[in-house]
């Protein structure tokens, strides 16, 4: 059994104010064993899926694909089109270093996370999540010169 999220962020002070939201399935395993799920447990899920997103991007970008009309017209409207083969250095994400320091920006407020509309101030303070919650990630930017 898996959850599904809604996944969004934000990024406060910033022109592009905003990522897209994405569906985004998660493993019910800790659920299952009777454990509460808490915000640290979430956040460590969610940063292992996007570490795995983010492999995943930079192996298809090694392949040369063949693109659909509407491929190409997207990257028209976005102003690049990419038909991948590109032979980039690989970046290595060590995804325990990127749960780290996940985990200690929201320790140091560099983030806040609402689930379903509500801050979640604690990182061991269990969650309540169902398919369908909306998980909002919001990024603080600190002003220039302060």
């Amino acid at each position: 059994m898996s959850l599904e999220l809604r996944v969004a962020s934000k990024v406060v002070g910033s022109r592009h104010t905003s990522i897209p939201e994405q569906l985004l399935r998660l493993s019910d395993e800790r659920k299952r064993g009777g454990e509460p799920l808490t915000l640290r447990d979430l956040i460590t899920m969610i940063v292992l899926e996007e570490v795995e997103a983010f492999r995943q991007r930079q192996e298809e970008r090694r392949l040369l694909r063949v693109l659909t009309e509407r491929e190409i017209a997207e990257g028209i409207e976005r102003g690049k089109i990419d038909p991948g083969g590109h032979e980039e250095q690989r970046q290595d994400v060590d995804p325990h270093e990127a749960v780290r320091v996940a985990l200690q920006a929201f320790e140091d407020q560099l983030y806040f996370v609402f689930i379903d509309g509500v801050q979640q101030q604690h990182l061991d303070q269990p969650v309540q999540v169902q398919s369908g919650s909306r998980v909002l990630f919001v990024r603080l930017v600190p002003l220039a010169g302060g």
